[in-house]
């Protein structure tokens, strides 16, 4: 009896994915654990595998089609067995349907069938394994090195092209100069076999003959781009939104860091930022005014107890969240220490999706990129978001006339449908007085 291949459930908070590509055809013979499938959430990549040895009897989707979680995808089985019983209906048959209906068969055996599956989906020819199935480290590789992966074949599991193909071909072409390496990470599609440098160096003027066309590229929006692309126009659509701006005086928090850099290490505190000092005075703060730290649901408001912080984060698949849960009850090292991974899982792409869900209020930081002020975006339905931008000089009055000091501003952008202006206003206020007393802040919770 044919085995359904099922789109998984990648999380409580997740109702749908999106087949990114298909890794098998119709009539491959697969293993158990073998990857049939790579789908992709608003959160991460994933793959799909085989759940039984056998023949792809057949594949019920195609690429870019957006399915429900546990509905049937293909199906595994032996040669020639008809799999047409599994065919999801127009709307998607999931497992517990799938369930159901044997069930009732097994009581019913007698029942003439009336099942009518739908018209198959027209299928196009899933993409040849060299061309698109490439595992994550292969493709970042092969960006790095401006080798072109349709140009390969992959030894990995599949016909999977892995990083040591990217290697090899990077390694057969000869040698590149770096800045003709360079430029190839940063657009260049394709890289000649040989160069015009000596012993057939790749040169930058190498590169430039072998440029991109000079046409429009047209990108597809899916994935989590278009799903971004959703939530924040329908952020913008339901919600009032109202940015403040405040600015607060860097100095105490500069000082503290360079504390932290010098002894940090003996009291487990090296890796703390400044970025980690402003979410844990923001946390803090939050305690205080809990009209900011709430989910608005149009009929009520809820107000937690609690901080789940979200911190967004420039990822190559676009912004993601994730998310710190009690956060009020975490030092800025262990703030830290808990930052970090998720970033670095959100950018890696195996972020679990459970992982980005649940915050209470958001913060996002673009002073890296040299950015003083913005306006951010609220991450409905929570109430505000915190902006937080670079360090400039500022003009203030001094007992000696006229200086300059080292500034932060701070972006609050708030629902004014469930906060008003004042009460985001106090919010500020009171951070920025938290952060310009950040050592009265730590000691807070030490007296406590």
């Amino acid at each position: 009896m044919p085995t359904p291949i099922i789109m998984p459930r990648q999380g409580q908070s997740v109702e749908s994915c999106i087949l990114v590509q298909w890794k098998v055809n119709k009539g491959d013979q697969v293993k158990t654990g073998d990857p049939v499938a790579e789908i992709e959430t608003d959160k991460a990549v994933f793959e799909v595998e085989s759940p039984a040895d056998g023949t792809i009897l057949d594949l019920f989707f195609e690429v870019g089609a957006d399915i429900p979680v546990l509905t049937n995808i293909a199906a595994v089985g032996e040669e020639g067995e008809d799999a047409s019983a599994l065919q999801p209906e127009e709307n998607g048959t999931t497992v517990e349907e799938t369930v159901s209906e044997k069930q009732e068969t097994d009581t019913a055996e007698d029942r003439p069938s009336e099942t009518h599956p739908a018209p198959k989906a027209q299928q196009s020819p899933p993409p040849s394994p060299s061309s698109t199935s490439a595992s994550p480290r292969a493709r970042r590789r092969a960006e790095r090195e401006g080798v072109d992966l349709q140009s390969i074949s992959g030894t990995g599991p599949g016909r999977r092209i892995i990083e040591r193909d990217v290697t090899a071909a990077a390694n057969q072409r000869g040698r590149v100069s770096p800045v003709a390496r360079d430029m190839a990470a940063s657009g260049a599609q394709t890289m000649p076999e040989t160069g015009s440098g000596p012993a057939g160096m790749l040169l930058s003027s190498d590169i430039k003959k072998a440029g991109t066309s000079t046409a429009p590229m047209e990108i597809p929006v899916k994935g989590v781009r278009k799903i971004i692309a959703e939530r924040m126009k329908a952020s913008l659509s339901s919600t009032a939104q109202l940015t403040l701006n405040r600015s607060f005086d860097a100095s105490a928090i500069q000082s503290f860091r360079n504390k932290v850099k010098k002894h940090g290490e003996s009291f487990g505190m090296q890796s703390v930022t400044i970025n980690d000092l402003v979410v844990y005075a923001s946390v803090r703060t939050l305690l205080r005014h809990p009209s900011l730290n709430a989910h608005f649901k149009g009929d009520r408001i809820i107000q937690f107890p609690g901080v789940n912080i979200g911190i967004a984060v420039d990822t190559p698949r676009g912004l993601m969240v994730p998310v710190v849960h009690d956060a009020q009850l975490l030092n800025p090292a262990e703030l830290s220490r808990r930052i970090r991974p998720l970033a670095r899982s959100c950018i890696d792409g195996n972020i679990q999706p459970d992982l980005l869900s649940g915050g209470t209020f958001t913060i996002t930081n673009l002073g890296s990129l040299g950015i003083e002020s913005f306006t951010p975006v609220l991450n409905a339905p929570e109430v505000a978001i915190l902006g937080i931008g670079g360090l400039h000089l500022k003009p203030v009055d001094g007992p000696n006339g006229v200086e300059h000091v080292q500034t932060i501003n701070l972006s609050l952008t708030i629902d004014h449908q469930a906060v008003d202006g004042a009460p985001g206003a106090r919010f500020l206020q009171d951070l920025a007085l938290a952060l310009e007393n950040i050592e009265l802040l730590l000691s807070e919770d030490i007296l406590k």
